[in-house]
């Protein structure tokens, strides 16, 4: 059986449209990078904060799918996370298990009208996407700051692994407090070390996409 080939002409003008279109993609990913990435976050913070609007104002189904898709993402405790639309912002395993009259919490619970509606993420999570969202927006206007040092970095990060391990083998209970300034610390320290080396990285992708696309003459 004899198998059709392509002529070498065909082939070649294919292969420049793809490298074309590619370098344009390129370009203009590495020109918006930043934006994209503070937008990535954004979501991420801003999809457990509307879940709880989301069952103030009736819509039960897209609330408690915001949680389901991020239970994988965070443990979701209730006496770890902040409430909208009740009489308090946060409360305590024992106030809630009071409240509840039940003796126990369970993890999934998401609130009620009365005591309001948990966000998705628990607080130190809620810190850690949201001074990401604001520490990358700030890196607009700090472009050419140098990375953070490894040992910044990991000065940044082990008061949230002081805190959230002392509390996990029974040391102390961490407030929401000390997850908030923790949290913070770990999304601020994450951008600082990884971001200035992205942008080094996309202003060369950006040189290179840009000389290839002259050969267009675009």
């Amino acid at each position: 059986m004899r198998i059709q080939t392509l002529p070498p002409e065909t082939v070649n003008e294919w292969t420049e449209r793809i490298t074309y279109w590619m370098s344009r993609l390129l370009r203009w990913v590495s020109a918006h990078w930043l934006a994209l990435a503070n937008l990535g976050f954004g979501v991420l913070v801003g999809l457990p904060i509307l879940a709880p609007v989301l069952y103030h104002l009736g819509y039960d189904g897209p609330a408690a799918l915001i949680h389901t898709v991020f239970h994988p993402l965070c443990h979701q405790l209730p006496e770890r996370s902040f409430f909208l639309f009740g009489p308090s912002v946060t409360y305590s395993y024992d106030e809630l298990a009071a409240l509840l009259g039940q003796g126990t919490v369970p993890q999934r619970w998401v609130g009620s009208s009365d005591l309001g509606f948990k966000m998705a993420v628990c607080e130190r999570d809620i810190a850690v996407y949201g001074s990401m969202v604001v520490a990358g927006v700030v890196f607009n206007w700090l472009r050419r700051l140098r990375p953070l040092s490894v040992r910044g970095f990991l000065l940044l990060i082990v008061p949230m692994a002081v805190d959230g391990g002392g509390q996990f083998i029974g040391l102390w209970s961490s407030t929401w407090i000390t997850r908030v300034i923790t949290g913070a610390l770990f999304g601020v320290a994450c951008i600082a070390l990884t971001y200035p080396y992205l942008e080094r990285g996309m202003r060369e992708v950006r040189a290179e996409t840009s000389a290839t696309l002259q050969r267009w003459g675009h």
